[in-house]
Parts: C-alpha cells; sequence; structure tokens
C-alpha cells in the first residue's frame, strides 16, 4: 500500500494580496466566532510578518503570537491596533432595521 504524504495547510502562506486579506477576515467576522476572528487575525499578522506588526501596533511579538491564536483573547485595543496596522479599517453595517430602537 503506499503511503501518503500531507502537510498542515497554512492559511497565512494563501493570504498574498489585501483582498485575500480583507475577503479571509470579513469571513472570519461572519463566523461571529471571537476565537476564530483572533486566529484569523494571527494568520493575517504571520502572513505579513508578525514581527513587523509587533512594531507598528507597540506591542510585543508573544503577545501577539499569544493574543491571537485560535485560543487567545485579545482585548479590543488590540485588535484594534492589529486591523491598523495590517492596514485594515473596521466598518459596521446594519443588518436589521426593525432590531435598532431610536
Amino acid at each position: 500500500m503506499t503511503k501518503t504524504t500531507t502537510t498542515i495547510w497554512d492559511p497565512a502562506t494563501h493570504l498574498a494580496t489585501v483582498d485575500d486579506v480583507a475577503a479571509y477576515l470579513e469571513s472570519a467576522l461572519q463566523d461571529g466566532d471571537p476565537q476564530l476572528v483572533a486566529a484569523a487575525l494571527g494568520d493575517i499578522a504571520r502572513a505579513k510578518g508578525m514581527s513587523q506588526v509587533a512594531r507598528d501596533t507597540g506591542l510585543g511579538r508573544e503577545s501577539l503570537y499569544k493574543s491571537l491564536s485560535s485560543s487567545g483573547n485579545p482585548e479590543l485595543a488590540t485588535v484594534l491596533k492589529v486591523i491598523s496596522a495590517l492596514g485594515l479599517e473596521l466598518h459596521v453595517t446594519a443588518v436589521d432595521d426593525a432590531k435598532m430602537a431610536v
């Protein structure tokens, strides 16, 4: 029987363009799982270079690795700094007018 060799799929190796990054993060945000969003930000930061993201945010590289992992729980301030360092903006869109009482 022939053995099949597999490798671990790393999303960071497939995030080559700003559009790739935006679509990947948008998908994670739509899922609604905070740990998935943190992990997606970690993947994107690794694709750009975690050391560069750390410099751009003023945060420690090791703490970014920890915060932006699938088990991480980054503060909102960290998330916003990372999004900005990645050259992205966070936008909000109303889903349903009926849910909002003004």
